[in-house]
């Protein structure tokens, strides 16, 4: 984003008599309508005569030209240029950036952010914009004047200069940014990618997007309409907002906790003929048919619901949540973007709080396998195969890699993080990484793993799909998914890291109602994958802001 020249069209009453005849004047010169021009008038009659009143905000190129042409046919007609916000490359990466809006009353009195406002500047209202206004906006100049009796300058006491904002580097690659955006046209859903080893956030995309620039100098009101009522909801920001079930990517964290609980190890063996009985009830493997004897690498591999079911039933809902929320689940990121949601990993006693009821151990089942009361973000998924791919770290995301102001200097360093012991870590032993790592590459480079339709040749990289059910498992399973409307299909998953040895990049997909991970998600990433790696990670140039 950036700041462009925007030429206002302001009138000085007194200077400006007879006022009919000057804007009839303007109003031929340029074009624009008599009436319109006059009702400006009309509602700063109360004004100062001898101060600017503003006719027209932001007018053409032409209407300029024709003003300074017919310059001393106007007398009282002024035109100041003003810097507008600007976001360059349009709907690309609006969640990110965000919007400004001119200050609201709430805006006016919360000095502690909004701190020297007026009525009628502008403030972010979203996104970056928002979270760091102050910065991005700087600070305006002015003068100390004397006036006569009628209001008339008559000295200048004091000038005070105005401070420009400062400028924010990102950690964004654009052509990752752009390449997603592109994966994600026409979907509804989020990408998140990121680099493991620093948490420097490489691409965030939230579909569908909006047009930033549309809130620039007053959003109309049709705009606005069409905006609130589009069932794709495009102002959520899906990236750190959506929460959706994690499904069979939260595997992982049921394998970390039966292995570092002692539930299971590297040997173990369970069957799964397709199902698995519990009480009365009957839990269907989505394979139907079965996957035979697994172990934990294989049942990573294949998604072997019945392997997980029991695992789950060992260890119990409470020791599951210990480990999903010790490994960066159920709570925010800390993303310097506002409005992040927690997620929500459930336990024995949130249920009896919430919902009144005591825990059901089939319930527990669910759990296991990221379906059940599990709600997720893409971010909160993007970190969490980030700090498996790293070795453990848990990365808190970062956007801004540096702060600068007007003259090239270091305001504010990033705040991404080195790995050193100081950083939180995966509550898992090097040797459970090993197995759970085994597992996710056997997902993408086994002869029977989920993804294996998405390798790539030459480049072993790791991942694990995921299909979040919409409706309950009881009810789909009684209905065929084809026969499900398209609002009730499952949402697809898919999170990875690559390469497989010492990862670059992370990333996170969710496709809404988009069935499988494996078909739909799956894919996404492996392009964005092959874009980021293909493309090498010595860039030296920043994104400006």
């Amino acid at each position: 984003m950036d700041n462009r020249p925007s030429f206002n069209l302001f009138i000085v009453l007194k200077d400006a008599e007879p006022i009919d005849e000057t804007l009839h004047k303007l109003s031929f010169y340029t074009g624009y309508p008599e009436e319109e021009l006059l009702a400006a008038v009309h509602r700063g009659k109360r004004q100062n005569p001898y101060q600017p009143l503003m006719l027209k905000e932001d007018i053409s190129r032409d209407a300029l030209a024709a003003i300074e042409v017919h310059q001393y046919d106007l007398p009282g007609v002024v035109v100041k240029p003003e810097p507008k916000r600007f976001y360059v490359h349009g709907n690309s990466a609006a969640h990110l950036l965000g919007y400004i809006g001119e200050a609201s009353p709430i805006d006016l009195t919360d000095a502690p952010i909004h701190g020297g406002l007026k009525s009628g500047d502008l403030v972010g209202k979203f996104g970056l914009e928002k979270s760091l206004d102050e910065s991005l906006r700087g600070k305006p100049g002015g003068q100390q004047v004397e006036v006569s009796a009628t209001g008339k300058v008559v000295k200048v006491l004091r000038t005070v200069a105005s401070e420009p904002g400062l400028n924010l580097f990102l950690t964004i690659d654009h052509d990752l940014q752009a390449k997603a955006e592109m994966l994600m046209n026409g979907i509804t859903g989020a990408v998140v990618a990121m680099t493991p080893g620093t948490g420097h956030v490489l691409a965030l995309v939230s579909s569908p997007a909006f047009n930033p620039n549309d809130f620039v100098g007053g959003l109309d009101a049709a705009v606005w309409e069409e905006l609130l009522l589009n069932p794709y909801g495009p102002l959520e920001n899906r990236a750190i907002k959506g929460e959706y079930p994690p499904a069979s990517t939260y595997k992982v964290i049921t394998a970390i906790a039966g292995l570092e609980e002692g539930v299971i190890d590297a040997d173990t063996k369970i069957f799964c003929p397709g199902y698995y009985e519990f009480g009365n009830r009957v839990f269907r493997c989505w394979n139907r048919g079965g996957h035979g004897t697994v172990d934990v690498v294989s049942a990573i591999s294949q998604s072997c619901d019945v392997f997980f079911y029991q695992v789950g039933e060992k260890l119990g809902v409470d020791r599951l949540a210990d480990y999903a929320l010790s490994s960066g689940l159920g709570r925010s990121t800390g993303i310097h973007l506002g409005r992040e949601a927690d997620g929500l990993i459930p336990t024995s006693g949130w249920k009896r709080t919430q919902l009144g009821m005591p825990w059901a151990e089939g319930e527990t089942l669910l759990i296991a396998i990221g379906q059940g009361y599990n709600l997720t973000t893409p971010l909160q998924m993007a970190c969490l195969i980030a700090s498996i791919g790293n070795g453990g770290p848990i990365p808190k995301p970062t956007i801004v890699r540096r702060i600068e102001d007007a003259d090239g200097n270091v305001r504010a360093p990033a705040s991404g993080r080195k790995a050193d012991a100081e950083w939180p870590t995966l509550p898992a032993s090097r040797e459970t990484l090993d197995l759970v790592q085994e597992g996710l590459w056997r997902v993408v480079n086994g002869p029977h793993g989920t993804a294996r339709g998405s390798r790539i040749e030459g480049l072993e990289f790791c991942g694990k799909t995921g299909t979040g059910q919409v409706i309950s498992r009881e009810t789909s399973e009684e209905t065929r998914e084809a026969e499900l409307p398209a609002h009730l299909m499952p949402h697809a998953w898919f999170v990875a890291y690559a390469p497989a040895e010492f990862p670059q990049i992370a990333v996170a997909v969710i496709v809404e109602n988009g069935e499988h991970g494996s078909s739909t998600a799956a894919p996404i990433a492996r392009e964005l994958i092959r874009t980021h790696l293909s493309a090498g990670t010595e860039k030296t140039e920043d994104a400006d802001v």
